[in-house]
């Protein structure tokens, strides 16, 4: 895929931004080449669609560690960044000037519960994400009780112990992976005011 094919649109509920954290050892032999390397990405994942930045940052000056942070629109449009020809011969290119020793790939509300990080938004408060968690657990929970006791057959006489175990092995990656986002997206004017 090229930087100017459009990509399928996915329905807007699917679409959540994509952050990826990438620790890399820098040559410090090399800054100047390396520094024009790191520019030279940028200007390349700038011509991809979906594109919300990136920023490098080192620990102190006489760190061996970069820190770089980008973002794309969706998973969609980050794939067609990574699995791009344009950033394939980029990091080609750089291969002796650094190498990759972290890489994280954050969505939801994972980044509420980190640290600070001095110039990136401030978490929401947590009485803002307990209220997000418990809106999309509520009525999750509700479902999936009436549910299972409506359709599974002596589901309220099983062990307490196995009920909660497969309640929780279902409803925890739901919550994670579907309600989570959709509910803290829904609710992001509110979460950062």
């Amino acid at each position: 895929m090229t930087p100017q094919e459009p990509l399928q649109s996915a329905p807007q509920a699917l679409r959540l931004p994509v952050t990826v954290s990438i620790t890399r050892r820098v040559d410090g032999s090399r800054l100047a080449e390396v520094t024009r390397w790191v520019q030279s990405g940028v200007n390349l994942a700038n011509r991809y669609e979906g594109f919300l930045g990136s920023g490098w940052v080192r620990a102190r000056a006489d760190s061996d560690e970069w820190h770089m942070l980008y973002r794309f629109a969706d998973a969609a449009t980050l794939e067609a960044w990574e699995a791009s020809d344009d950033r394939a011969d980029w990091l080609y290119e750089g291969r002796e000037l650094v190498e990759v020793s972290r890489v994280e790939r954050r969505t939801g509300i994972e980044g509420w519960f980190d640290e600070p990080t001095p110039g990136a938004p401030a978490a929401p408060p947590r009485w803002k994400q307990a209220v997000t968690i418990w809106l999309g657990f509520f009525p999750l929970s509700l479902a999936f009780t009436s549910l299972t006791t409506a359709f599974v057959p002596g589901w309220h006489t099983l062990w307490p112990l196995a009920t909660v175990l497969i309640s929780t092995l279902c409803l925890t990656p739901t919550m994670t992976y579907v309600l989570l986002p959709f509910v803290t997206r829904l609710l992001q004017p509110w979460l950062r005011r």
